[in-house]
């Protein structure tokens, strides 16, 4: 069970920490888009509980945690205000919140890897779910701001594959029975790790084979 890998105050903060930098880059989004205060809001709570609401919707954790949790509810809210206020001094340490985004990123893939294994999903259901957790607010945050969803471009770096590999981490873990805090902790790394250079050496993934315009074209759908 999750609760045997942290102690239940550890993986609340963890999880806090995680919500406050998912919120951060919502807000921020908003702000570029020019939505109002209630936009922001918005969009740092999707960006922040939309992939554990999702995670725990399919695996039948109802009501989902965020919404029985008023720490995690108002967490981004806090997010939202500050970045509301100060948001030009937070561009200024946009490389810092990027570092933290890639530390949530690998602590929400494991730790929802782990919670769909322990609801009865398989291995490879409950790695799917564990990138879903990670990924799945950022994919609604840009759906919402009218965006590509990040990990679907190819001029943007890695994000769903270091979260891929840390699921898949996790349910190797599983399957040889060596899961416990430490292995764990290895595949939040390896995730964080990952993404961190993927950001400084801009890695990407290859696009259809032979493929070299650098614009997108348009399929036409009839003659």
């Amino acid at each position: 069970m999750l609760t045997e890998l942290f102690t239940p105050s550890v993986q609340h903060a963890l999880d806090i920490v995680g919500i406050f930098v998912f919120a951060i880059s919502g807000a921020l989004l908003a702000v570029r888009k020019n939505f109002d205060v209630f936009g922001i809001a918005v969009l740092a709570e999707v960006t922040a509980l939309g992939g554990g609401i999702f995670r725990d919707v399919i695996i039948g954790a109802v009501p989902p945690a965020a919404f029985t949790d008023l720490g995690y509810f108002t967490t981004p809210l806090l997010a939202a205000g500050l970045v509301f206020f100060l948001h030009p001094h937070v561009e200024r340490i946009q490389v810092a919140v990027n570092v933290f985004d890639a530390a949530g990123l690998g602590l929400f893939c494991v730790s929802g890897t782990v919670k769909a294994y322990d609801y009865g999903l398989g291995l490879t259901s409950s790695a799917a779910l564990g990138l879903a957790t990670a990924v799945g607010g950022g994919v609604l945050r840009d759906v919402l701001a009218n965006e590509v969803p990040s990990l679907l471009r190819w001029d943007r770096d890695l994000y769903a594959v270091p979260a891929i590999v840390g699921s898949v981490l996790v349910v190797l873990c599983i399957r040889f029975e060596t899961l416990n805090a430490y292995t764990s902790g290895i595949a939040v790394i390896t995730t964080f790790t990952l993404r961190l250079l993927a950001m400084r050496y801009h890695w990407r993934a290859p696009r259809a084979y032979n493929r070299r315009s650098a614009r997108g074209e348009e399929v036409p759908t009839g003659v």
